[in-house]
């Protein structure tokens, strides 16, 4: 069995598990009042409440109390002075957060991109992010944005970030940077991933055209190995392969800075970039191959736990990495981080039926970075959703009493709830227990909305994006999140 075909078995089996385990929750939800009493005497019996009056209540309570957008869509070089007049309520909310975390339930939703463009070139221009951080590799991101005023938006796009996100939606995005880029705030690009996926490591920096090519080699290399089975082979290799990225490493430290301005004249800090670039794939060389050789054998086995091993190494690497950018290469400015739900929300391992039930990248902030941050976690209520290959998918209508079905009575296309800053009341209760929402559109998961999110945005209607793929691209269609 492939690699993908035994992590979709294994999501598979996480979402039959959910239907079979969950979903009666909501007919039990529904318990009679105890009655007042005054010295063990009956005073007054109060009717129950259904669990259907309450869902009412709660969609009374979100549709009053939830602001409604105007638009989700990017605004181009003409846009006028108040094109965000309907986020002006993000102000008091970020005043001094120094990250903002925009998720995304599924990395195949059109109007996700579309409504993170825009939501970037407010906090751009409205509030100084400069730094715009992408779940996708630290040097291909760091590298394309080196490069960013010579090249059109489309290839800047393609030479930076993972192939699920290379669409027309996400296109304006890149145009942003690229316009912004001569201003006097640009929006830098850069990456905190250390998956092993298209692009990789071609070593275009380095002098020594030779050792550019070996590095290329190596990386090619590495990659595979993650994904096959053959611990042995490996084995054999792994030293060799350390070695060409330390030879690497200490080409970088020789190199004249200069010679690197000038091949990527647009990111002063690449050599800082690169220099932890190649530190972070020889820790992968050093742990990460080997634990995905074992786990892609264990899954053919249907063993699934190496699997959440290396999802749990990933996103410590991820984590690390963002730190250390925030701490070292960029260490006055403040971030947008874009990435799935499932890495920013702040507490990963109490939501139950998360194919992913392990400490992930939000979870492993300090207290402290938690508390100067802010979590948007984006889904859908309906229409269509498209996986990491590709195959489309339906949105399951909404569970009633789901997050996604008290927000959308609203009434709205495009529905934003605060849930940071609430005090508990009955009208809202629903954001302090345990509530269903679906992931991907389709798994659903059991969470308590408030400890993992900070605000959420709903949007009504979906649709696949408009790809814009390569074959280059298509190895990175078919990963992990």
């Amino acid at each position: 069995m492939t690699l993908h075909k035994t992590r979709k078995a294994f999501t598979a089996l996480m979402l039959a598990t959910v239907l079979l385990g969950g979903t009666a929750s909501y007919a039990r939800s529904a318990q009679a009042a105890a009655p007042d009493t005054i010295q063990g005497k009956v005073t007054e019996v109060r009717p129950a409440r259904t669990h259907e009056e309450k869902i009412a209540e709660w969609e009374a309570w979100a549709a009053d109390h939830a602001y409604k957008l105007d638009s989700i869509q990017p605004v181009g070089s003409n846009g006028k002075p108040d094109s965000f007049q309907d986020l002006e309520m993000l102000k008091p909310l970020l005043q001094d957060k120094r990250f903002v975390f925009l998720g995304e339930s599924s990395h195949g939703v059109a109007e996700f991109n579309l409504a993170k463009t825009r939501l970037i070139q407010f906090l751009h221009q409205e509030l100084g992010y400069n730094v715009l951080a992408f779940e996708s590799g630290l040097a291909p991101a760091s590298i394309a944005y080196g490069k960013v005023s010579g090249r059109s938006a489309e290839q800047t796009m393609k030479d930076s970030i993972f192939g699920v996100w290379w669409s027309k939606e996400t296109l304006p995005l890149f145009d942003y940077i690229k316009a912004s880029h001569n201003s006097e705030q640009p929006l830098v690009l850069t990456g905190f991933d250390m998956q092993l996926q298209f692009p990789l490591l071609d070593g275009g920096w380095l002098k020594d055209k030779a050792l550019a090519k070996r590095l290329a080699e190596a990386d090619k290399k590495l990659s595979d190995y993650s994904a096959a089975t053959d611990a042995a082979a490996y084995r054999k290799e792994k030293k060799h392969l350390i070695s060409v990225y330390k030879e690497a490493q200490e080409a970088l430290k020789t190199e004249a800075n200069q010679a690197i301005k000038q091949l990527y004249p647009d990111n002063p800090k690449l050599s800082l970039l690169l220099e932890r670039a190649l530190s972070d794939r020889i820790r992968v060389a050093e742990e990460y191959v080997e634990l995905s050789i074992e786990s892609t054998a264990a899954l053919e086995q249907g063993d699934y736990m190496p699997f959440l091993e290396t999802m749990e190494w990933r996103d410590q690497a991820m984590h690390d990495n963002l730190m250390w950018l925030a701490t070292e290469a960029y260490p006055t400015e403040k971030f947008i981080v874009w990435g799935h739900n499932d890495h920013i929300r702040k507490a990963q391992t109490e939501v139950m039926g998360s194919p992913y039930p392990v400490k992930l990248m939000g979870e492993m902030l300090s207290d402290e970075m938690k508390q100067y941050s802010y979590v948007l976690g984006l889904y859908p209520a309906s229409g269509k959703t498209a996986d990491n290959t590709g195959a489309v998918h339906d949105v399951l209508p909404p569970e009633p009493g789901s997050v996604e079905s008290i927000l959308a009575a609203s009434g709205a296309p495009y529905t934003f709830m605060d849930l940071r800053y609430r005090s508990h009341e009955s009208g809202n209760s629903w954001m302090f227990e345990p509530r269903f929402a679906y992931s991907w559109g389709m798994i659903p998961e059991s969470l308590i909305a408030r400890d993992q999110y900070d605000g959420i945005l709903l949007i009504d209607d979906v649709n696949p994006p408009q790809y814009l793929r390569s074959t280059a691209s298509s190895k990175a269609s078919s990963q992990d999140e």
